[in-house]
């Protein structure tokens, strides 16, 4: 699709490298289910001990300022000491939550962390992954997954509920339909994520290098050899909604770090029931929402408590700083004069986020996402969670090249 937003009409989120709303911990590289999209080898080995995982929490409160931890991995679930670790990092001030694919969830599990402190979840979850008694089903078929995670933390209570999905060329036509499932169950969860899915495809346009060295990139998890769809971008899945839904639109993004008109993070914020939508906010509101808790505790807002969703009728007393919240405002009162009841149904508030991971430009430049909220630690130093394979393996980030221009860049050290 060949869509095009402009930056100007959107917020810029406020975060950089070293002041941020999110930081990302890896405990384990251990995995319990194989995932076609995820960019971490699985290690049966992988489990960090416990003082490992406390100096990388040291190293992000040295160099960067976070509102929640994403405790990913691996599956963060099956570390021994999982709880410990929610517990360790809750202790530091710091929201807790767990990016997992549920597997190994249970009520109780799921009460221990939640006693030691755990925030949220955001629950993995899509076709591509080879999960237990679930193999074969389509995204619509896996809303009925979703639901049951949805249900288990909504009946143990105040747990961010989050999903999110990889989006390949065959899936991509499901988002429209994962985003209505979501609102029918807007009192329940309070995120969905859409990640366009990318890898390096080997023999291709481009060549990689480690240093001056070219490598063939086969031990990486996302590289492939089999010709696929690498390059879908958040405009192409918030045309698609656009296309379903006339009203959805953004409110804030992140650019690229050498694509600044590319939107890397697309974030989108909607008020409404299980039934109606009233409307999507504006770029005020998320500049109001991202600066004042700034200013309140020092640090950008990051996964919000269930109550604070709730609280849609409050939210819209912020109707003069922001066009579409007015709007929305002025969308609900008219709803209720032809039915006056929904003067006592709740508003919810519900995030939709598209997120475009690294791009390789024409030129060979990889174009990284700027001020990523997924950072983590690899020795001492912050790293891209989303390429820490490539240091890991090699010592150090992997640069591409066009084939043209390597060829002729090798033949010059001849």
């Amino acid at each position: 699709m060949d869509f095009q937003l402009d930056p100007q009409n959107y917020y810029r989120l406020p975060w950089s490298l070293t002041d941020n709303a999110i930081s990302w911990l890896e405990p384990t590289w251990k995995c319990n289910i194989y995932c076609e999209g995820c960019y971490r080898v699985n290690d049966p080995r992988g489990h960090k001990p416990l003082e490992q995982v406390r100096e990388e929490i040291e190293v992000f409160k040295k160099y960067r300022r976070s509102d929640g931890i994403s405790i990913a991995g691996g599956d963060p679930l099956i570390h021994p000491q999982i709880v410990d670790i929610v517990r360790m990092i809750a202790e530091e001030g710091l929201k807790p939550i767990l990016n997992t694919n549920g597997v190994a969830l249970t009520k109780e599990l799921l009460k221990e962390l939640k006693a030691a402190g755990a925030r949220g979840f955001t629950f993995h979850v899509d076709s591509k992954q080879r999960r237990p008694h679930w193999k074969g089903k389509n995204e619509l078929e896996l809303n009925e997954l979703r639901e049951q995670f949805a249900e288990m933390l909504h009946e143990v209570g105040g747990l961010s509920c989050a999903f999110n999905a990889t989006v390949y060329e065959d899936t991509l036509q499901y988002v429209p339909d994962l985003v209505e499932w979501a609102q029918k169950h807007i009192d329940k969860v309070h995120v969905m994520v859409f990640i366009a899915f990318r890898a390096a495809i080997l023999d291709s346009r481009f060549d990689y290098y480690v240093g001056t060295q070219k490598i063939n990139m086969e031990g990486i998890p996302y590289a492939y050899s089999d010709p696929r769809r690498v390059d879908i971008q958040s405009t192409d899945i918030f045309a698609l909604l656009k296309q379903r839904y006339p009203e959805f639109d953004a409110a804030a993004y992140l650019n690229g770090n050498n694509k600044p008109d590319s939107f890397k993070w697309l974030l989108c914020g909607r008020i409404g029931t299980p039934k109606r939508i009233y409307g999507y906010v504006g770029p005020k509101f998320i500049e109001l929402a991202q600066t004042v808790h700034h200013l309140r505790h020092g640090r950008y807002l990051a996964y919000s408590d269930p109550k604070v969703h709730r609280r849609g009728k409050a939210m819209l007393l912020l109707s003069p700083f922001d066009n579409r919240l007015r709007r929305i405002a002025r969308n609900y009162l008219l709803s209720t004069l032809t039915n006056p009841l929904r003067l006592f149904q709740r508003l919810h508030y519900q995030s939709i986020m598209i997120i475009q991971p690294p791009d390789i430009l024409e030129d060979g430049t990889q174009n990284m996402c700027d001020g990523c909220p997924d950072m983590t630690v690899l020795n001492g130093k912050l790293v891209w969670s989303c390429r820490m394979e490539e240091p890991l393996q090699y010592g150090r980030f992997v640069n591409t090249l066009p084939k043209e221009e390597a060829n002729v860049t090798n033949g010059s050290h001849n």
